[in-house]
C-alpha cells in the first residue's frame, strides 16, 4: 500500500478544469527517506520504513537514533512503516508526492484538536434542558443519569463530559486535486484531521483504490438528474417499442 508522511499547511481553493472551485487541503508530502525494507524471508512481512521531516541527531532518543544509523539513514523527526509497499525501493532513496497522481484517492491520518474539557452539548450535541417554564439550572446539563432501584448505578458507556479531541482519526476517500512535485505538495479536496504544522499520514484509498470500478464512479461524480422536456423526450421516443411488444 503506497503512503507518505505528511506536514498539513492549511486550507484555500483552487479552480479544476472546468472552472469549479473546490476547497482543498495543502499537504507537505516530502521529501520522505527510505530508513528500512522489509521482506517476507527476513522479518516475516514486507514494508517499507520512511522517515520525514529532518532532526538534530542530539534531539532523538539512543534507541531511534541506533535504529537509524544501523540502516544508514539521516536523523528524522518521524517514522512510518507501510506495508505491502507497492513501489520498488531501497534505503537510501527518495519518495515524494509523484507516488500519487491527480484524481487518486486517499485516506488521511491525523490528530485532532484537542478542545479540553467539555460539556455533554459540544462533545456529544446534546439538546441541553428547557429555557423556560419553570427549568431552572438545566440549560447545558444532560438531565438524569441514574437507574433508580434497579441496577442502581451509572451504566457503563454513559456520554458524560470529559476530555474532546486530540484522539487519531481517519478520514477516508479524499480525491486529490493537485500534485506539485517540485514543491513536494499534495492539494487534496476536503479537510483533514489535526491543527496546521502536524503530522499527517496519506496513504491510498482502502475503499477505493486506484482503478477500480468504484473509484472511476466517483471521480465522475453524481449523474445530472433530466430535465422535464428531456423526461417526455425519453418517454415519446420508448412509446412505439412499448406498442410493437404488446402486438
Amino acid at each position: 500500500m503506497l503512503g507518505l508522511l505528511g506536514k498539513k499547511l492549511g486550507q484555500t481553493s483552487v479552480y479544476d478544469s472546468h472552472g469549479n472551485l473546490i476547497p482543498v487541503t495543502v499537504v507537505l508530502a516530502g521529501p520522505n527517506r527510505v530508513i528500512q525494507t522489509k521482506t517476507q524471508a527476513s522479518d516475516g512481512y514486507n514494508a517499507v520504513q520512511l522517515g520525514f521531516d529532518d532532526q538534530k541527531e542530539q534531539r532523538l532518543t539512543k534507541a531511534v537514533l541506533g535504529h537509524i544509523k544501523k540502516h544508514g539513514a539521516v536523523a528524522v523527526k518521524r517514522i512510518r512503516e507501510f506495508r505491502d509497499f507497492s513501489l520498488p525501493v531501497k534505503p537510501g532513496d527518495i519518495v515524494g508526492p509523484n507516488i500519487f497522481a491527480v484524481g487518486d484517492f486517499v485516506d488521511a491520518i491525523g490528530v485532532t484538536k484537542g478542545r479540553g474539557f467539555e460539556g455533554v452539548m459540544k462533545r456529544h450535541n446534546f439538546r441541553g434542558g428547557d429555557a423556560s417554564h419553570g427549568a431552572k439550572g438545566w440549560r447545558r446539563r444532560s438531565g438524569a443519569i441514574g437507574q433508580r432501584l434497579f441496577p442502581g448505578t451509572v451504566m457503563r458507556g454513559m456520554k458524560m463530559p470529559g476530555h474532546m479531541g486530540q484522539v487519531t482519526r481517519t478520514t477516508q476517500n479524499l480525491q486529490i486535486i493537485q500534485v506539485r512535485e517540485t514543491e513536494n505538495l499534495l492539494l487534496i479536496k476536503g479537510a483533514i484531521p489535526g491543527s496546521n504544522n502536524d503530522y499527517v499520514v496519506i496513504r491510498e484509498s482502502k475503499k477505493l483504490r486506484k482503478g477500480s470500478e468504484r473509484a472511476q464512479r466517483r471521480a465522475a461524480g453524481p449523474v445530472p438528474a433530466k430535465s422535464a422536456k428531456e423526461k417526455a423526450a425519453a418517454k415519446v421516443a420508448a412509446k412505439p417499442a412499448a406498442d410493437a411488444k404488446k402486438k
